[in-house]
């Protein structure tokens, strides 16, 4: 057989909540319904993900997550940031719901993950690849990303991020890539951006 489509369903608190934040996305509802069960359909593209609501359910403990693979994830990333901009003035990066930018995982993915409003994990990824890291630091931030980005251990991610950074050269050529993801890692962390010139080297 040939031209089978697979949709993931995910569990949600609330249809009503999910719904608004994949339109933001550019998403469309291709079907709603509220009784006898919550369901919503949504649609970007080729890209279908369905939600059930379940009274109680607890976003923090999601453990809900689907793949999906892209031609161009630097395209789809900043169209998906700039509906984030144009109704929260700014990329969510910490909290529920929130988005990481595109960063390479391993030798051969690139890849950025949406955490909707349910806790879930849509991780977009495209394979190819990738030209082997060229520095301690290079390397140190793939396995970073692996922690925080892909596993959602940030505070993992930011311990192998600042240990790197220390033992870095000051011109190490990902140095500027690097101190940008330790700061978004801080404020994932936090809660809150960390103050101009925290962690830098004395």
């Amino acid at each position: 057989m040939a031209n089978e489509l697979t949709i993931p369903l995910l569990p949600c608190p609330s249809i009503d909540e999910i719904a608004p934040f994949y339109e933001m996305l550019g998403f469309e509802i291709t079907y709603r319904q509220t009784k006898p069960n919550p369901y919503v359909a949504l649609r970007r593209e080729d890209i279908n993900l369905h939600f059930f609501g379940m009274d109680g359910y607890d976003p923090e403990q999601s453990y809900s997550t689907c793949v999906v693979i892209v031609p161009d994830i630097n395209e789809l990333f900043e169209a998906f940031a700039a509906g984030m901009r144009a109704v929260h003035g700014k990329l969510l990066i910490s909290g529920i719901p929130r988005m990481t930018r595109p960063r390479l995982r391993n030798d051969r993915y690139t890849g950025f993950a949406v955490v909707d409003p349910g806790g879930n994990w849509i991780r977009i990824s495209t394979p190819g690849t990738a030209p082997e890291a060229r520095t301690a630091l290079a390397r140190a931030m793939e396995n970073a990303a692996r922690q925080g980005d892909a596993r959602g251990d940030e505070r993992q991610a930011l311990k192998i991020l600042e240990g790197a950074l220390k033992r870095a050269a000051a011109d190490d050529p990902e140095r500027t890539a690097a101190e940008a993801y330790r700061d978004e890692l801080v404020e994932r962390v936090t809660g809150s951006a960390p103050r101009p010139g925290a962690g830098e080297r004395p």
